[in-house]
């Protein structure tokens, strides 16, 4: 059986990744009180065939939705719900969605919905803050946290089926990500590699306007011994320790490399190692965060 929980603030794209993994066959419920959470299971494990329709490999998958519409009680009691269900050998993964409070009080004045936690006496903002500290508990003990900020509804469908649905692949799931440190480091990160140090294309005049994808700015950056070294030393770290992390039975790490504006060093670095460890992981998978359309 595998259980896939959805949280986070409200806006933050829950109902979207829900609608993805109902997509490609999960059964989805949203909004279940965490209370019947357990009844849910012991039903499913004395009568799987209920769920076998959408089964992989006859194997019932359910992705349930746990947020701040849940009464207070039942948020709060969700996390010993849930850390009961994985002692008892439940196969749970927690994935927490959320924005930047300015981004998702953009949300709501765009969609001119009301927000679950507020009313004649609460504003927006203030039910944001307040939904953050109910869910923080929930936020700590997430195997995936997701910054949907930047995303668009397209760019968060794709990496919800990378880093979600990838554990349904054989192997460990590995996202090479390439960021700018001024735009903030991905929440998601696992591993953050910084190549501020190397050389720098955006101060030649006819590489500025490029990307770490042109073959021009790859020159550039192979004509650095610094470059090199960095790319070996990156390599050799993460073939040591990219097999123990399979080891302990994680199913996805992000990897991210960030340089100072996320398009030229950190791109070509990114580019470089989905080549090596291609080879040798079956699932590596790259996203380039600052151009993102």
């Amino acid at each position: 059986m595998r259980l896939v929980i959805i949280s986070g603030r409200s806006g933050s794209g829950k109902s979207s990744a829900l609608q993805l993994l109902e997509d490609v066959g999960f059964n989805c419920i949203d909004n279940l009180p965490a209370s019947l959470l357990p009844e849910l299971v012991k039903r499913m494990r004395e009568q799987p065939q209920q769920l076998t329709h959408n089964a992989l490999n006859g194997s019932p998958r359910l992705a349930l939705g746990i947020d701040a519409r849940n009464l207070w009680q039942d948020v709060q009691q969700a996390p010993q719900v849930i850390s009961t269900l994985r002692e008892s050998g439940v196969q749970c993964d927690l994935i927490y969605l959320d924005a930047r409070s300015p981004v998702l009080v953009q949300r709501f004045s765009e969609t001119r919905r009301k927000h679950p936690l507020s009313d004649n006496r609460t504003h927006l903002l203030e039910a944001l803050n307040r939904e953050k500290e109910l869910l923080a508990p929930l936020a700590a003990m997430a195997d995936l946290v997701i910054d949907t900020s930047s995303l668009s509804l397209h760019q968060l469908r794709d990496l919800v089926k990378t880093r979600v649905v990838g554990r349904d692949s054989p192997g460990m799931a590995i996202l090479f990500q390439s960021f700018g440190f001024k735009h903030g480091v991905p929440v998601d990160a696992d591993l953050v590699f910084d190549l501020r140090c190397l050389p720098n294309p955006y101060w030649v005049a006819e590489l500025r306007q490029k990307t770490g994808l042109d073959p021009e700015v790859a020159e550039y950056l192979r004509s650095h011994p610094e470059t090199e070294a960095m790319q070996r030393d990156i390599t050799e770290f993460l073939e040591r320790w990219l097999p123990a992390y399979q080891r302990s039975n994680r199913s996805y790490t992000c990897i991210s490399i960030g340089c100072t504006g996320g398009r030229h060093r950190s791109v070509y670095m990114v580019e470089q190692l989905r080549e090596i460890f291609a080879r040798q992981f079956g699932n590596v998978q790259v996203r380039h965060r600052e151009q993102q359309p």
